[in-house]
């Protein structure tokens, strides 16, 4: 637990960077069903892999900035001078797997929105009853059934820098999980 004079109780995770606290207070854990948000998370996500959330939270709107505010058909769309303008941007990370992989996934997303209808609605048939699930336990899991599933899915449809570790990260910062902990005054 994280405590402070006013007495709000957060996650321990969040720690005190005024970054962070935004975003456990304001979007980990709370259930987003919109596709752009989805695939905002889904890039910022597969960007993570081997590094600390902080360091993309800190990227995010370099991000916003180079993915055409996270437009899934721009994206898709890129060509290799975008890759190469990708390349050279600080606003972002810099690794040419990870922007060829959100490229490629971008198609792969779009794919998936027109065999399912959305790409929530793909991600809910993962879950129990197509609800996201409410965790009561202060211990929080890599991964679960679910973003097993999920991944593998994901990842026998080509999708590239989205394991099950980090498709779990996905599913906290969308809401599909709540992994706050009982005591949390967000959860």
């Amino acid at each position: 637990m994280n405590d402070n004079p006013q007495g709000i109780i957060r996650c321990s995770w969040a720690g005190t960077d005024p970054l962070y606290n935004k975003y456990h207070d304001e979007e980990w854990g709370k259930e987003v069903h919109d596709d752009k948000t989805l695939f905002e998370f889904l890039i910022l996500e597969s960007a993570q892999a081997g590094l600390s959330w902080i360091t993309i939270l800190r990227r995010r709107e370099g991000y916003r900035k180079a993915f055409a505010g996270f437009d899934v058909h721009k994206v898709a769309a890129f060509t290799d001078e975008d890759v190469e303008r990708l390349m050279q941007d600080a606003g972002i990370i810099r690794n040419r797997l990870k922007i060829l992989a959100a490229i490629s996934n971008a198609k792969l997303f779009i794919d998936i929105q027109q065999e399912f209808g959305s790409f929530d609605k793909y991600l809910y048939s993962f879950m129990p009853g197509g609800k996201p699930i409410i965790n009561h336990h202060h211990k929080i899991p890599a991964s679960t059934p679910e973003s097993d599933a999920i991944s593998k899915d994901m990842k026998k449809r080509g999708f590239k820098f989205f394991g099950t570790t980090i498709c779990y990260a996905h599913m906290q910062a969308t809401g599909m999980v709540n992994d706050h902990i009982p005591e949390c005054s967000f959860k």
